[in-house]
């Protein structure tokens, strides 16, 4: 899952970046509202972590912007602000939640968690497919009780797709999804990262559409 973190205080910034590449999250940043314009509307993002304080856009005007070009992902709103209109204010802009500074790193990343289940339409921490589970608090995969392990880059793939269950994948989607913008990507790596899922859950939940990409297969 790719996140784009918009907020220009450093040490806050490094913090959270350390905290959601640490939860298994690609993470790009900027420190400034025209940047993250730009991003959003150029690239794919599970979810947005957005400061409403921006230099050069303020960020509900950003936020604004973006629902009207029908951006639809998820956004948590940072703001240091404690007057309740302004929080009102971002959730009529298009927010799904907000945080008011100074918060917990553990209950942003329950609730980054949360948007993007509901985003993607589950509502349990824990997804299934088969005799797959994927806890997506702790990142622990088990396949009929027994854990799994994965590197970084296929608990990624693997977790992209056990959001998107029964849906067509494609391999650019993918690599979208779990490499961030300044990474090297190459849509190659994604038959490499498949081929060695199949080695370690059942191979037949994973279905490659030819010419289109790869379905979760959940038949439950």
């Amino acid at each position: 899952m790719r996140i784009l973190l918009v907020e220009d205080e450093p040490t806050l910034s490094q913090q959270l970046i350390q905290a959601l590449r640490e939860s298994g999250y690609s993470v790009d940043h900027t420190d400034n509202g025209r940047d993250a314009q730009h991003l959003a509307l150029g690239e794919s993002f599970d979810a947005i972590i957005l400061d409403l304080g921006l230099p050069l856009i303020d960020g509900l005007t950003v936020l604004k912007n973006l629902r009207a070009q029908g951006r639809k992902m998820p956004v948590l709103i940072l703001t240091a602000r404690d007057g309740w209109h302004e929080k009102v204010a971002g959730i009529d802009a298009g927010a799904d939640d907000y945080l008011s500074k100074p918060f917990h790193m553990e209950e942003l990343l329950a609730r980054l968690r949360a948007l993007i289940r509901r985003a993607t339409g589950h509502a349990s921490s824990e997804l299934d497919c088969g005799t797959v589970r994927l806890d997506t608090k702790s990142g622990r995969v088990t396949v009929d009780a027994q854990p799994v392990t994965l590197t970084a880059h296929e608990l990624k793939v693997l977790s992209y797709l056990m959001h998107h269950q029964n849906e067509i994948v494609s391999r650019t989607e993918l690599t979208e999804h779990i490499y961030e913008q300044d990474f090297d990507r190459d849509s190659n790596t994604i038959e490499v990262f498949i081929g060695r899922l199949r080695k370690k859950i059942p191979p037949e939940l994973i279905e490659t559409v030819r010419g289109l990409g790869y379905r979760l297969n959940n038949t439950n």
